[in-house]
């Protein structure tokens, strides 16, 4: 077994985004009267789909055309407050290059809307250089579901075992395991005992190595 393909989730792994998502909410919840702490968030909202976190606040399901709106709502407020705050987690620019000088296709698989991806992708130059990028239009089941992951294999032409995810969440990460892949932890937002068992962890990418993530493989 090889290291053959590696998939990203973005939000809290390409870039810290999540103080910038609580700030999109908070405003988005005070117009509601309500207002969540930031233990709630911390359970509720990162690394989960809208959804579940407008079905969990508001207190009701919350779906179709009445999610899309809300939904559009709240991350037109994050895009606007985060555009001129578009900034990688450290070292990842660095490894991200080491990936493509070895040739080795790389994917961004998110539960964000494609809207963000976009803004940060673009922003950061790297839409050219990802072989597959899914956001959450893209499926229709979301993450600890493993239908994003299956999907970024497919499009990148390689087999789920061969591939190497990282992901910052407890659903993120259990989505790459439950896709037969070998899962980095990075530890952005939650500790190493707040997500599943993962092949590897780390806090940000300055210490990592492509040596270190082939390793994971053998």
């Amino acid at each position: 077994m090889a290291l053959k393909a590696v998939i990203f989730d973005m939000d809290g792994v390409i870039c810290h985004t999540n103080p910038f998502h609580s700030k999109a909410f908070q405003i988005f919840f005070n117009k509601r009267n309500l207002n969540p702490t930031e233990e709630e968030y911390q359970e509720h909202m990162y690394g989960k789909n809208n959804g579940y976190i407008l079905s969990h606040f508001l207190g009701r399901k919350i779906e179709g055309a009445e999610l899309l709106k809300l939904e559009d709502e709240k991350e037109s407020l994050f895009r606007e407050i985060y555009k001129t705050e578009v900034n990688p987690i450290q070292g990842f620019m660095e490894f991200f290059q080491e990936l493509k000088r070895d040739q080795l296709p790389t994917a961004v698989a998110t539960s964000a809307p494609w809207a963000n991806l976009e803004l940060i992708i673009n922003t950061l130059g790297l839409s050219e250089k990802m072989e597959s990028k899914l956001a959450s239009e893209d499926v229709s089941k979301h993450k600890p579901h493993p239908e994003v992951y299956i999907k970024s294999a497919l499009n990148l032409g390689v087999d789920p075992q061969n591939c190497l995810v990282f992901e910052d969440s407890f659903s993120g990460a259990t989505a790459g395991l439950n896709a037969g892949m070998k899962v980095v932890g990075v530890l952005s937002s939650h500790q190493k005992e707040e997500l599943p068992d993962c092949h590897h962890y780390i806090k940000d990418y300055t210490d990592l190595s492509l040596t270190d993530i082939k390793n994971l493989f053998i």
